[in-house]
């Protein structure tokens, strides 16, 4: 057989992506605009549902409660996305709450001080105010890696090798929560999963308008008004009456209690729990979520730059926006949202999508973020959709982003078998370690490391239960340690074939002219705090 010629096969490296049709800087028009920041809430609201859905009842607290949480959390997490809009990383991201603080926040809430207490409502009270604690000295760690530059600086010993698979971990690092979470209730998955799909890929080039692909565009608002509209008529209909209690509680579309529970007005405001209350190991077991927060966080903003069509970031534009997020925390602890904020996999995704990377989407976004939290009832109907509708979004939106973490091994040598281990072990172990730690504390009902002292304990069960950090601590250990096949080749050989000779000409402000494009402060604000040149 005849091979075939080199060009039939080869693609061009891209820096960017050419598919993007609208980057940080270059918004679609009004009305265009408010509707995808409309669409940038209806998917991240499924996180904001799902967390509090979890812990508030294990802490005591009623649906009014867990109605109050849902508020908070949305309200923070739409400051934290305007801040981080106009001083982190100026990229689009959403700013969403992080399941990594569910280890040493179910240490606070199992733990026999608080069990001892039996009025669930004060139980629910004490709870809240030692998570807020525990969030707001946890925060420190983000404030203070982000905004010294030691983050920045850690960052300058990755390449394409590394960074790589951490995108890739992150945005697959939920999958616990994708197909499982549709079959839940797969006759409402399933077909929201199907459209989804169908809207997006294969009825893209639909328009309504000369200009506007509405289906490209607004694939999740499409979609999850049909099905959801499909799961009340299953409601109504009796379908669910013979169901079992799960099952009801998956299906059914009035089981969620959001949309009476909620006040109709309601403006959340710091310590509205009551003081928070401190305690050292509590602190230190949080600061270690935050930790895998800020790597996941990092992982995600680096998918962003690429789904968005900018260029990755320098390192400390990533540390000014981990410094911005360690602010989130402390907000968070303040104001009592029960977990920390990180950037959206699902949000970075919907950029991909849709092929909208404008920076002003996300605003919008965060305006309907703090509004629909202010105006309860409003925001209960839409944080009502059923999981199974949300877990089907997960499953599209995750795997973009994911993809996009492989995108990047273009600019590396894949036919090198150093570069080959180190990305293939990374992913691996990415996902064996943690699944090692869920089915022994699944089996046992503590993690692998159980010294008997918990904050201890929680810190290296968060830390490896996180399949980005676990992948990451692997390839950025192994990229900067490991020598090339060909112990002759000299430096710059071996550079080029870890991407570092792209990856590197980002890092300093000056070296590449879109950094001022993407990553200048707004209001002349460089002139006060200028980039470093180093």
């Amino acid at each position: 057989m005849a091979a075939g010629k080199q060009e039939d096969y080869n693609h061009p490296v891209q820096e960017q992506l050419a598919d993007i049709l609208y980057c940080p800087n270059d918004p679609p028009g009004w009305p265009e605009t408010v509707a995808l920041g409309f669409q940038h809430y209806v998917t991240m609201i499924g996180t904001n549902v799902l967390i509090p859905t979890i812990l508030v009842g294990q802490m005591g607290g009623d649906n009014g409660a867990k109605a109050r949480v849902i508020q908070t959390l949305l309200f923070v997490n739409g400051i934290n996305t305007l801040l981080q809009s106009f001083f982190g990383t100026r990229l689009p991201v959403v700013i969403n709450g992080s399941f990594a603080y569910f280890i040493p926040v179910m240490s606070i809430i199992n733990s026999s001080r608080f069990q001892a207490i039996f009025d669930d409502n004060e139980r629910f009270h004490h709870t809240m105010r030692e998570v807020q604690g525990a969030l707001i000295a946890g925060s420190s760690i983000q404030i203070i890696l982000g905004f010294s530059g030691l983050w920045g600086i850690l960052l300058k010993y990755t390449s394409a090798v590394s960074i790589a698979p951490l995108i890739a971990l992150v945005g697959l690092g939920l999958y616990e929560y994708g197909f499982p979470g549709v079959a839940k209730c797969v006759e409402v998955g399933i077909p929201e999963l199907v459209v989804l799909v169908i809207f997006a890929q294969f009825l893209k080039f639909v328009k309504v308008t000369k200009k506007v692909p509405i289906f490209e565009r607004f694939p999740i608002i499409f979609s999850v008004a049909i099905i959801w509209a499909y799961a009340h008529i299953l409601t109504v209909g009796g379908a669910y009456r013979h169901a079992t209690v799960k099952g009801k509680n998956h299906c059914r579309t009035d089981r969620a209690h959001l949309i009476e529970s909620a006040p109709w007005v309601r403006l959340p405001y710091p310590l509205e729990w009551g003081a928070p209350t401190f305690n050292a190991g509590h602190a230190f077991a949080v600061m270690a979520s935050a930790l895998v927060a800020q790597v996941e966080s990092t992982g995600a903003i680096y998918g962003v730059s690429r789904l968005a069509n900018a260029t990755p970031p320098p390192p400390f534009i990533i540390g000014r926006g981990i410094g911005w997020q360690g602010i989130g925390t402390l907000l968070a602890g303040l104001f009592g949202t029960l977990t920390g904020p990180t950037v959206s996999v699902e949000n970075a995704g919907l950029l991909g999508f849709t092929r909208v990377g404008s920076r002003r989407t996300v605003q919008i976004a965060a305006v309907f973020m703090i509004v629909f939290s202010v105006f309860g009832k409003f925001g209960g109907v839409i944080a009502s959709i059923p999981q199974p509708i949300v877990a089907a979004i997960f499953c599209v939106l995750d795997g973009i982003v994911a993809a996009v973490g492989i995108s990047y091994l273009q600019f590396t040598n894949l036919n090198r078998a150093r570069n080959l281990f180190i990305i293939g072990f990374s992913l691996f172990m990415g996902f064996s370690v943690p699944q090692y730690f869920y089915e022994f504390e699944l089996k046992t009902g503590h993690g692998p490391v159980n010294t008997g002292a918990t904050w201890f304990d929680d810190i290296l069960n968060t830390i490896f239960s996180s399949n980005a950090v676990v992948g990451f601590i692997l390839a950025i250990a192994l990229d900067n340690t490991m020598k090339g096949d060909d112990h002759n080749m000299k430096r710059d050989a071996a550079d080029k074939d870890r991407g570092l000779g792209w990856w590197r000409k980002y890092h300093k402000w000056k070296d590449s002219p879109t950094n001022e494009e993407f990553y200048k402060l707004p209001f002349n604000l460089n002139k006060y705090f200028p980039p470093p040149q180093v």
